[in-house]
């Protein structure tokens, strides 16, 4: 019989369920599909969207910025009929590290050492300064030093060629001319105020660089801007007049033991300056042997002074120019004027009537307060102070730079004509003969100027042309500032005047066939606090050279002199030094003698 399956049994399955592969094939490529969308969205995010910044990311640690500095511009100086130059570029090799580079600071530095003439233990120190990839081992290094550091081939240690400022004439005009610092930055003089034109324009490399930090020039990325050169600088000074003036200067000041001074050649009828000095002086190539930093300066356009009785020039020209007095005018003189509760007196008793000519020829303090009086119908008014205030500034510029090509240049001090009781009567009275005002020599030689080149002040200047570095050459213009200093009448009449001046003070500078004149100054020094020494004095001169007109016009500055041949700082000290400098140009310097 046939047997039966257990009530709790199942029977066996006779065929095995089927299984669905499709289902399984298409979630497997779903999820491949979706894991390369991914790769792919990514990639175009990486590549695409965030491509230059991480391009950028990955260059930075091999592109670095160089800049390629431009040549500085020449300065040269009239020669002549040529030019010479005053100040070159030599090019010298700075010494420089990347520490990170370095491997044995030790060994390297006992082989620089020698080469650079330093110390083995100071170059190691730099060799191991840390968080800095560049370090400066020295400087102005010379071509046959840079090739024997070469030949080294250390790891990390370099040379770049930098260029540095030398001076074929010495110490010459070194005021004027200023310096460069080791940061490429003009100081002083020409220098720093041209500094812009001088430097020019710096190109730019960026480069790849390798594991070494060594620029890859063939690199395709490598951008290059080229440097674009400096303006070379032609001065209005000429070497053979600047050198005589030194040195005429120096031995002026030495012959009256004065330990410093200044003056200046100009031409009245442009404004060129032919020359220009202070002693003592500097020379720029020596600048670490500089302890008086005072040296650095231009003192004759940035040292204002209370210049004294040469003020006494721009006081009787204004006070023709107004008309209030003429060359037949006169007044008495008692041998002082009292003004508030001061008594203004001269050095010498100078009772009698007294003329313009007399006023300038004797110098007297008492006839230069007449003269501010005239302005003011007869006193030290408001409409005195402010007629004389305005001539002072407006019409011969005092009390604000001229704009000569030098960087520091003064504004001096005028005093403002506001009432302020007696006080202000006093102070513009001491301002009609030169004190109890301040200015520089340079600003009394450009108002002198004015008023002896027939009324038209010229703005001082220093630079004759400018030559690009394509080779155009800009030749810089007189500028004419204004018109109607004083009329070309009174102009004419100053020089008579101060002709006749001469003539009669310091008769030995006459020369035959030529016009020579000009006025002594002696200013009181100031006392820190407050009035002046009794035997401390500036000596000043402000004079012309010329034949049938003014060629050249002439300030000199002597600072408290010791000795003078007649006692007074201006006509003993002063005067002298104006009578060897008019001598050199005739003799020297193509002064045009007289037509008739």
């Amino acid at each position: 019989m046939p047997l039966r399956p257990l009530a709790s049994e199942k029977p066996y399955p006779t065929q095995a369920p089927p299984v669905n592969t499709t289902a399984r094939v298409r979630l497997w490529f779903g999820v491949l599909a979706l894991i390369s969308a991914i790769f792919v969205l990514r990639l175009f995010y990486l590549q695409v969207i965030k491509h230059d910044y991480y391009h950028q990311a990955a260059l930075h640690s091999q592109l670095k910025q160089y800049e390629v500095e431009a040549e500085r511009g020449a300065i040269v100086a009239h020669d002549g009929d040529s030019t010479t130059p005053i100040v070159l570029n030599e090019k010298l090799y700075t010494l420089f590290a990347d520490p990170t580079f370095v491997k044995d600071p030790a060994k390297a530095s006992l082989a620089i050492a020698p080469i650079i003439k330093g110390d083995a233990n100071k170059v190691e120190g730099q060799l191991k300064t840390k968080d800095t990839r560049y370090v400066v081992l020295a400087k102005k290094l010379s071509g046959d030093q840079k090739n024997k550091l070469d030949k080294l081939n250390l790891l990390g240690i370099g040379t770049r060629e930098t260029e540095y400022r030398t001076y074929p004439q010495g110490a010459l005009a070194s005021q004027l001319l200023g310096f460069v610092n080791d940061d490429g930055q003009g100081q002083y003089g020409l220098e720093e105020y041209l500094d812009k034109d001088l430097k020019g324009t710096p190109g730019e490399l960026k480069a790849i660089t390798d594991a070494q930090g060594v620029p890859l020039v063939s690199n395709k990325s490598n951008i290059v801007t080229d440097p674009r050169a400096g303006d070379q600088v032609t001065m209005t000074i000429d070497i053979g007049v600047q050198r005589s003036l030194e040195d005429i200067l120096k031995a002026g000041l030495d012959r009256v033991q004065s330990k410093s001074g200044s003056a200046i050649i100009m031409n009245p009828n442009t404004g060129a300056i032919v020359a220009m000095a202070n002693y003592p002086t500097y020379d720029p190539s020596k600048l670490a042997d500089v302890t008086d930093l005072s040296l650095l300066g231009n003192a004759a356009a940035s040292a204002p002074l209370e210049v004294g009785s040469i003020m006494k020039t721009l006081t009787s020209s204004s006070a023709l120019d107004q008309g209030v007095v003429n060359l037949n005018s006169s007044f008495y003189d008692a041998g002082f004027v009292q003004v508030g509760d001061r008594k203004i007196t001269d050095v010498e008793d100078s009772r009698g009537t007294q003329t313009i000519e007399s006023i300038l020829v004797n110098s007297l303090n008492t006839g230069a307060v007449w003269m501010l009086k005239q302005m003011g119908g007869g006193d030290i008014s408001a409409k005195a102070r402010s007629t004389w205030y305005d001539y002072m500034t407006s019409h011969f510029g005092l009390g604000s730079t001229t704009g000569v090509e030098q960087a520091g240049e003064a504004e001096g001090y005028i005093p403002k004509p506001t009432d302020t009781g007696t006080g202000i009567q006093v102070t513009y009275a001491n301002t009609a003969f030169g004190q109890a005002m301040t200015a520089t020599p340079l600003q009394m030689l450009s108002a002198f100027s004015s008023i002896v080149n027939g009324g038209t002040y010229y703005r001082p200047r220093l630079v004759d042309s400018y030559k690009t570095a394509d080779g155009k050459t800009k030749p810089v213009q007189p500028d004419k500032v204004r018109d109607h200093v004083v009329s070309s009448d009174v102009s004419n009449q100053m020089v008579k005047l101060l002709g006749q001046v001469a003539r009669i003070n310091i008769p030995t500078a006459l020369r035959n066939g030529y016009i020579i004149g000009g006025k002594t100054g002696t200013a009181q020094i100031s006392q820190p606090g407050g009035g002046y020494y009794g035997d401390k004095f500036n000596g000043t001169y402000l004079g012309y050279v010329g034949g049938d007109k003014p060629q050249y016009v002439i300030v000199v500055r002597v600072n408290e002199p010791k000795t003078t041949t007649t006692g007074f700082a201006g006509s003993g000290a002063a005067a002298p030094i104006f009578k060897d400098l008019s001598n050199m140009l005739i003799d020297n310097f193509g002064v045009t003698p007289k037509s008739q």
